[in-house]
């Protein structure tokens, strides 16, 4: 049986800053760097990613790059994207068309999306990016920015914003 410790073993995962777990699959060094206005980046990267079910959520967060999203095994996930104009949407990536379910899911870059996965062990999926991923091109989401930019939609920014880490010298909740 295929399960999230087995998928993190077999494909060597390891913690996203976003929530789950990823690896970069490829990066297309054979092909000259695409100009952008942050600077030269891969045509296209990919990742696998891991969604668990100690680790079902994704958190906001903002890619420069278009992304192209592909559900392989395990649960549904359903994606929440928060676009520019302020509008909010839902899509489920997964293996059941007739349940509204699609295989893959393109976000474009610019639009503020989080993830989680609402039932099961696990959701595996791969990503790939165009231009490709860099760390300088996505920003996270923090609950004071994101609920500035769409008042309508706070309960959900709140929701799925990464926790704050502790502050040094804060007292621990006990």
């Amino acid at each position: 049986m295929f399960t999230a410790r087995h998928w993190i073993e077999a494909l060597g995962l390891e913690a996203h800053v976003e929530g789950g777990y990823f690896r970069r699959t490829f990066q297309a060094d054979h092909r000259p760097r695409t100009r952008t206005p942050d600077g030269e980046r891969y045509t296209l990267t990919s990742i696998h990613y891991l969604l668990t079910h100690w680790s079902p959520v994704g958190h906001w967060h903002l890619n420069r790059s278009d992304i192209l999203h592909f559900h392989h095994h395990g649960e549904p996930v359903t994606y929440h994207l928060l676009h520019p104009d302020g509008r909010h949407t839902t899509d489920v990536l997964g293996q059941d068309p007739q349940r509204g379910q699609s295989l893959t899911l393109a976000v474009p870059g610019g639009v503020w999306k989080a993830s989680h996965l609402t039932a099961g062990d696990h959701a595996l999926i791969s990503e790939a990016v165009a231009p490709g991923f860099d760390y300088a091109d996505m920003t996270l989401g923090r609950p004071d920015t994101l609920t500035t930019l769409f008042p309508d939609h706070a309960e959900l920014v709140h929701r799925y914003c990464r926790p704050a880490p502790p502050q040094p010298g804060a007292p621990s909740p006990t």
